[in-house]
């Protein structure tokens, strides 16, 4: 997966405008997408991707039809923009990890997330993934343990998601940019040339230009993201892409 730097990945819950909103923000400075398959309890997730995933389901959104919204995406945006599927464990075992990352592979997803697998419980999830030419991307936050942050550093493809709030999803007010100035370069000491994305609480492009000073790669934004394309639709979600792209 050829992530850019600097790097601005948007997350879009899947529905049946992924692709517009995914060709909107891409038009307007977003170098990748994020792809939300929706679960009935998203341990991550704030209230605002809570919600989304739960209209998502409401709707009869499923991992198969989750794949093939992605297979549209890949088609409208063509073959540059990274395009990751972000889930939870539980999505993948249903659907079983051989199958899904084949799956994923096909509908044209270049890496994925799945929030719940640690580095050191996903040996099957790694292995199929890099089968399938998929780059599975590893979460490192301010509270991971020196062994953990290394393994996570080891084992990542693509980028590393430096978790950048305490907690779930959603947009903050403040980001302990201090804090994560030093965790970003406890990061680095591992990851070497790896790109170092940091996502959770992302929602202005000041707090982009601050994160990208304290040694960050990029941003992925999500909540604010959702909450722009609800309120305003495909309009909204590039207005604001393109104040958080300034930020870059």
């Amino acid at each position: 997966m050829n992530v850019r730097t600097p790097a601005l990945a948007i997350y879009l819950m899947a529905g049946e405008d992924l692709p517009d909103a995914a060709a909107a923000a891409v038009a307007a400075g977003a170098t990748a997408i994020e792809v939300g398959i929706p679960f009935s309890d998203p341990l991550a997730d704030g209230p605002v991707i809570q919600r989304a995933a739960q209209a998502a389901l409401a709707a009869g959104m499923t991992p198969p039809r989750c794949l093939e919204l992605l297979a549209a995406t890949r088609a409208r945006l063509g073959d540059g923009t990274p395009l990751i599927p972000m889930t939870y464990a539980a999505i993948v075992e249903r659907y079983g990890p051989v199958r899904f990352c084949a799956d994923a592979a096909a509908a044209g997803a270049t890496g994925l997330i799945v929030a719940d697998v640690p580095p050191d419980d996903g040996d099957e999830l790694q292995a199929e993934s890099a089968r399938n030419g998929i780059d599975l991307v590893q979460l490192i936050s301010l509270t991971s343990a020196a062994a953990r942050l290394e393994l996570a550093c080891r084992t990542s493809r693509g980028f590393i998601y430096v978790v950048s709030a305490i907690g779930t999803t959603g947009a903050r007010d403040e980001l302990d940019v201090e804090r994560l100035r030093g965790l970003l370069a406890r990061v680095r000491a591992h990851a070497g040339e790896l790109p170092l994305l940091c996502g959770f609480g992302v929602s202005r492009a000041a707090q982009v230009s601050a994160l990208r000073a304290a040694g960050a790669d990029g941003v992925i934004v999500g909540s604010a993201a959702i909450a722009a394309l609800e309120s305003g639709g495909v309009g909204a979600l590039a207005e604001l892409v393109g104040s958080l792209a300034g930020g870059l």
